[in-house]
């Protein structure tokens, strides 16, 4: 499997090659901890989430993607933000791709399944708020995350 590096506002980045749509989900459950996996590509933490397929909607994409990488399944109940900096690009070394940041981050409750790991997670757990800042997590993940737990109620646009 190849890895993915993530750059910000880092003149030596790769120039961004594609932007493909993609979602991440902030799930939360009854005792308000977040569901997050750590990522098998690049061993940080991440909320759940991936690419678009041809076919489906951003909204199914999230579900999707959250049973595959952690095995909770989810239903969609709110939008923190879209994410489009041009200035983060991502560099997959599988096959040396690099995307610009193309991400919207959904909320989500979880309505069944347990989680657990999967190809592109080796790590996967419910975490309180609390203990989130010191997880090791790429600033654009982090953002995303501070995004929900200061301001849910306020769609971020960026």
């Amino acid at each position: 499997m190849g890895r993915r590096i993530d750059f910000y506002d880092d003149p030596e980045a790769p120039r961004a090659t594609s932007a493909v749509p993609s979602a991440n989900v902030v799930v939360v459950n009854d005792d308000d901890e977040i569901l997050l996996i750590r990522r098998s590509d690049n061993d940080n933490w991440a909320l759940p989430g991936g690419a678009m397929d041809l076919g489906e909607s951003l909204p199914d994409a999230a579900v999707r993607e959250t049973v595959e990488e952690t095995g909770v399944d989810v239903e969609i109940t709110g939008l923190i933000g879209i994410y489009t900096d041009p200035r983060h690009v991502i560099l997959y070394t599988s096959n040396n791709e690099v995307r610009q940041e193309f991400s919207v981050v959904f909320t989500a409750r979880p309505v069944g399944g347990r989680p657990r790991t999967s190809a592109e997670s080796t790590e996967v757990r419910w975490v309180p708020a609390g203990e989130i800042d010191s997880l090791v997590m790429d600033r654009s993940m982090r953002m995303r995350v501070d995004h929900y737990l200061t301001s849910p109620e306020n769609v971020h646009i960026g």
